[in-house]
């Protein structure tokens, strides 16, 4: 599917604006829908920036594992049937007996990226890649704006533009890497997020000293992964609290991300959300799995043992500057326990600080003001993921993405994609029958409600 440079005369029921893991779940919903509805499908079209399908390919370390369980995958929590399952994939591949035999939840992310790939080459004709969205606005015509209808323009790699109408969207864009202010990534100052391809465009024996910076998941395993790649160098883990902390994934914690929790915090109160993120943020965030803590912290004391150390642990620092330096770079390290200041020179510094969530205003530019906000500025959100609307529009903007303000913590994490998805699915759907029943009523006759 390419763009042709002139407008689609077809109106879809839904376009998507990226294609990685939550707007692929939602194609699978769309599809699942159309199988059980065939005389009336839901008519969708999604467009990726990416030249093929990928989600965090700069990631996928060796033997590092997912933190969800396989059965939190695209599909299953909201249809165990699915053909895009998880096990549906390791059946297509001859590997679900291998699976079950290695008796473990937690797939590696190599896998399980496999799996993404194959389910997004199921839907390969609903997709086109080499597709940026650079803008979204409501229908002009007859001098008035229709409040039902969209428009958005695409631009491909080659320059080409396309205009597309529908009566809603979804936007799936992702994330934004995270640098601290004044940090720039270069050819010796990475982000995480382009880890993988920036470490294999140097000459390891290039790589003398190196230091990561960080306190999470992604700081921890790319600290592991240059200790064991690197078995000449020094690495030095960067890091803002007294070492790692542990990530909570007991029973009790992990209720967090039932799709049930969800309500609790959309509908709870002020103070049930603020106990929601008091308690829960050691789930996810800044924290990392109990067997890499144990790993690094083994490593550190048998080079203690040997009396040879590689391994270095800066607790309790922050990076107070940055400066290429060619095919070097100096660190300013500050200690949060006495101010005092520290210059480290290395190959090459890894930020694994995090990333911005979705905001859709860089997308909707204009058109945002159409939507209402809350006290404290964020988007008002249905809980079915759609935009309130600020004005008459009866189109639908839908965030895969940027809602934990309003659906909480887990909102827009793998763990409620396949529910999240069949919500946002059930949405259109209900929504374009009460619009065709609205249509056919007798004047005078009460809406659908």
């Amino acid at each position: 599917m390419g763009i042709t440079g002139r407008r689609n005369q077809e109106i879809y029921d839904l376009v998507g604006i990226g294609f990685g893991p939550s707007n692929l779940s939602l194609a699978i919903a769309l599809e699942e829908h159309g199988a059980s509805a065939p005389e009336h499908p839901v008519t969708s079209r999604f467009f990726e920036r990416q030249p093929e399908f990928g989600w965090h390919r700069n990631m996928l370390l060796p033997s590092t594992t997912m933190q969800i369980s396989f059965l939190k995958d695209l599909a299953t929590f909201r249809n165990p049937m699915s053909r895009f399952s998880f096990v549906s994939y390791l059946h297509a591949s001859n590997r679900l007996v291998q699976f079950v035999n290695n008796q473990d939840f937690y797939p590696t992310r190599q896998e399980f990226h496999q799996y993404l790939e194959w389910a997004a080459a199921g839907l390969g004709d609903q997709v086109t890649y080499s597709a940026e969205v650079t803008s979204i606005r409501p229908l002009a015509g007859d001098g008035e704006r229709t409040p039902d209808l969209l428009e958005i323009e695409v631009r491909s790699g080659d320059g080409r533009t396309e205009t597309v109408t529908a009566r809603n969207v979804a936007v799936s864009t992702g994330l934004v890497p995270r640098l601290p202010q004044g940090v720039t990534s270069g050819e010796r100052v990475w982000h995480s997020s382009e880890f993988l391809s920036r470490f294999h465009a140097q000459a390891p024996d290039d790589l003398k000293h190196v230091a990561v910076v960080g306190a999470g998941q992604s700081a921890a395993e790319i600290t592991r992964f240059l200790h064991d790649e690197l078995p000449h160098a020094q690495v030095s883990a960067v890091i803002p609290s007294y070492g790692y902390s542990v990530a909570d994934d007991t029973p009790f914690a992990n209720q967090v991300f039932d799709p049930g929790a969800v309500d609790e915090y959309y509908f709870g109160t002020s103070q049930a959300q603020e106990a929601f993120w008091r308690y829960h943020r050691n789930t996810n965030y800044a924290v990392v799995d109990s067997d890499v803590i144990r790993a690094l912290y083994q490593r550190a004391y048998d080079e203690q043992v040997r009396g040879s150390r590689r391994l270095h642990f800066r607790n309790l620092a922050r990076v107070d500057a940055v400066e290429a330096l060619g095919s070097a770079a100096r660190l300013v390290l500050r200690s949060l326990l006495d101010d005092r200041t520290e210059e480290l020179a290395v190959d090459a510094v890894v930020f694994a600080t995090g990333y911005d969530g979705l905001d859709p205003a860089r997308l909707l530019g204009d058109f945002d003001r159409h939507f209402q906000r809350d006290a404290a500025g964020m988007h008002r959100m249905e809980r079915d993921y759609r935009l309130v609307p600020a004005s008459g529009l009866t189109c639908g903007v839908y965030l895969q993405g940027g809602t934990e303000h309003s659906h909480g913590l887990s909102s827009s994490l793998l763990s409620n994609i396949a529910v999240r998805s069949g919500e946002i699915a059930d949405s259109i759907v209900l929504r374009r029958t009460e619009r065709e029943l609205d249509r056919t009523r007798p004047v005078g006759a009460p809406s659908a409600v």
